[in-house]
């Protein structure tokens, strides 16, 4: 049964308003359970662990684990932790008012310094490869010795016998029919052990007949590209700084792609309703946390998203790439929370498993689904089955909770190394967007983004600059490195970051 697992490894995805924590919390808990996200029966995280996400006292938590049980709302058993009890109603939820925006992490400004460069004899040249003729400089190999690009995670901690074991359980209990061609939303356990999951840890509203199952994240993107131009869309707009791949998905797809202004909050969504936004039927974000900026969008700008999509008849494409990973903030629930019939929620493995899975999903509004189910069946791009029923059994049994909770705990640890060797090694250089996700970015004297990257790349360091996530027509007035901190290997971490202090300012 997917909530039979031990819940230290549960994650639980609350809003919390007003000043009074435990009444806060507590009207949390009463919203989840009465809308329907927290389903009857299912085991709450312990005190302590969910007092340890929240950032509040034990204390504070057990007295309103108690005062709800008294009140009807929870049970609680000895041996049997805290569940929701089985006479709570579920209801469809009403749309609801985004919650706080993020902490943002303060640094101090970066300052105009020299950039450590390697001798004229042996400086690469503008392409990252050495100038002809030139003797090679202190990493000699054609590949880096040190890769920090961001968009991965450390692929050796994979959770193999976890899952190993999943598989074969899932494998051992699956009907004849799963290895057969089924339904092209994907496998029904999977979309069932989803919809609970994304309820329960991202506040995303689904239920299993709207989930989509997709070979990765650019299948679902390419999907969404050719369900927008069957219905006549012209452009889907893009924020300032993104990946390239995924603009230019939606470009083959016959859509144009103006990219969204940025400014220190954030992207400015406000501009769509703009004359120069006037054919634009869909915008393309990663509310949760930008990438590559790092920042969460604002409250305010998360309702005006929305609001113009309600207006325009137009859908936001939420890219929820890497919700599970947040440090030293209150979650930021998904966007699609605020109104399900006009945000389509992507999410993915990749970045909690591993990309070689190829396993993500979109949660669809009730009005595309034919069209994308449609869209999907003309594409030859599958999950495996067994695939989707192992990942359904590590949902369901835990096991993929407690993984990212063990994640989480070592990405935090190699994130707080990083900004205290910066800070000792180059103390003017500003660490940003660190409160979540994978990566960091570095910011840098104006002017030097270039000459950093070359030598990084003399000392066998693979690290992207931010010039190579902005969009063309976007005036360059940023520099800065963006580094992904879980992609090497615990081994090489240390020897990684050396690396890069030795480059810095």
């Amino acid at each position: 049964m997917a909530n039979e697992w031990a819940t230290f490894g549960a994650d639980l995805h609350l809003e919390l308003r007003g000043p009074r924590l435990r009444a806060g919390l507590m009207e949390a808990l009463r919203e989840a359970v009465r809308s329907g996200r927290l389903e009857a029966g299912t085991r709450l995280p312990s005190s302590r662990s969910l007092a340890a996400d929240l950032g509040m006292a034990r204390n504070t938590v057990a007295d309103a684990y108690a005062e709800l049980v008294a009140e009807g709302w929870l049970t609680a058993r000895q041996g049997s932790g805290t569940r929701v009890a089985r006479r709570a109603a579920s209801r469809r939820p009403p749309v609801r008012t985004p919650g706080p925006g993020p902490v943002r992490a303060p640094g101090p400004a970066a300052r105009r310094g020299s950039v450590p460069q390697p001798p004229p004899s042996e400086a690469p040249s503008e392409a990252g490869g050495l100038r002809p003729g030139a003797p090679a400089g202190p990493w000699r190999s054609g590949a880096p010795a040190h890769n920090l690009k961001a968009g991965s995670p450390d692929l050796a901690s994979f959770p193999r016998a976890e899952w190993l074991k999943a598989y074969r359980k899932a494998i051992t209990a699956a009907p004849n029919e799963a290895f057969g061609y089924g339904d092209p939303r994907g496998r029904i356990e999977l979309r069932t052990a989803l919809a609970e999951y994304l309820s329960r840890a991202r506040g995303v509203h689904a239920r299993p007949e709207r989930i989509m199952i997709c070979a990765g994240f650019v299948h679902g993107l390419m999907l969404m590209g050719d369900v927008l131009r069957g219905r006549g869309v012209r452009d889907v707009a893009v924020e300032s700084y993104g990946l390239d791949v995924h603009a230019q998905l939606l470009e083959r797809a016959g859509l144009g792609t103006p990219p969204l202004p940025h400014d220190a909050r954030g992207t400015r969504v406000e501009e769509l309703a703009e004359q120069g936004f006037g054919g634009t039927g869909a915008v393309l974000m990663t509310a949760a946390h930008q990438f590559p900026l790092g920042g969460a969008l604002p409250p305010d700008r998360r309702a005006a998203v929305v609001d113009w999509a309600r207006a325009a008849g137009g859908f936001v494409l939420e890219d929820d790439y890497d919700g599970e990973f947040r440090y030293d903030r209150q979650p930021v629930g998904a966007l699609q929370g605020l109104d399900p019939e006009r945000v389509v929620y992507l999410g993915t493995a990749s970045k909690s498993l591993a990309p070689g899975l190829r396993l993500a999903w979109m949660v669809v509004p009730e009005e595309l689904m034919a069209e994308v189910v449609a869209a999907k069946g003309a594409v030859d791009w599958v999950s495996s089955a067994p695939d989707q029923l192992a990942f359904a059994e590590f949902l369901g049994s835990g096991a993929y909770d407690r993984h990212v909770r063990a994640s989480r705990l070592r990405y935090r640890r190699r994130r707080d190394q990083l900004v205290a060797a910066v800070a000792a090694d180059s103390p003017e250089t500003r660490v940003s967007g660190i409160a979540a996700g994978l990566h960091a970015v570095l910011a840098l004297p104006p002017g030097t983004e270039q000459e950093v990257l070359r030598a990084a790349a003399w000392h066998g360091l693979a690290v992207q600059g931010l010039g190579a996530f902005r969009r063309p027509t976007v005036p360059a007035t940023l520099d800065g490195l963006v580094v992904g901190y879980a992609t090497p290997p615990d081994s090489g971490w240390q020897n990684a970051l050396r690396a890069l202090c030795r480059v810095l300012p």
